[in-house]
């Protein structure tokens, strides 16, 4: 039996318990057989980030560091141009077969922007996505925020549970509410408070030895 492998892109500028408490509840709710963390490279639709390719993947891999579960896939990082998810899926394609199930756990607010991705249509060719809301969210068909192109792929491909397909399905989970954000993280630390307890104390360690994020984004 093929086991689901689940798909974790972002700039990760820096990592937090946000991303890991996702990836976390959305591996045990679909048994997926591990999630690989995805950094990009060069982010289509927001500014480059403020760390470098090399820090924001030591600071992925000290986040996810003694979980089994967990895996840092720098594939975006070594590649020229946009990071486009949908040449990421491609590439796992072609290295894992056809056949093996891919899922791409989304947050609700980066699937409800997913008609601006690069060839976004074709994501559902490659992959499931699997989308993670807070409690009290009723993401459906009526939804008014939902774009109609994505309305009409909600329609012909939400299910209630992971198929044993590879691909194709849109399922929907709730996650713990975790209101951490890597810009608040940010700000935080560009006014020289403590993240401490935002994310992985390794990671804390690594932003204060780097003076990573020091200047405060809305200082005038």
């Amino acid at each position: 039996m093929l086991h689901s492998i689940g798909i974790l892109g972002g700039t990760f500028d820096p990592i937090h318990f946000g991303h890991l408490r996702m990836a976390q509840e959305l591996a045990e709710q679909f048994e997926l057989e591990q999630v690989r963390f995805i950094p990009a490279a060069v982010p289509p639709h927001r500014t480059l980030p403020q760390a470098t390719t090399q820090q924001r993947a030591e600071m992925v891999s000290l986040a996810i560091s003694g979980n089994p579960l967990f895996s840092l896939d720098t594939r975006e990082l070594e590649r020229t141009g946009p990071s486009y998810m949908v040449d990421t899926l491609i590439h796992l394609r072609t290295e894992l077969g056809h056949n093996c199930p891919l899922v791409l756990l989304l947050g609700a607010d980066a699937f409800l922007g997913l008609p601006t991705w690069h060839r976004w249509q074709a994501v559902f060719e490659l992959a499931h996505i699997a989308v993670a809301h807070r409690p009290g969210i009723n993401l459906n068909a009526q939804s008014p925020e939902m774009p109609n192109s994505l309305r009409e792929e909600w329609q012909q491909r939400h299910q209630d549970h992971l198929p044993a397909s590879a691909f194709g399905s849109i399922v929907l989970r709730e996650m713990t509410a975790l209101d951490i954000s890597a810009s608040n993280i940010r700000t935080t630390l560009g006014q020289h408070l403590n993240p401490r307890y935002l994310s992985p104390d390794a990671v804390c360690d690594y932003i204060h030895i780097h003076q990573l994020y020091q200047k405060d984004p809305h200082a005038t």
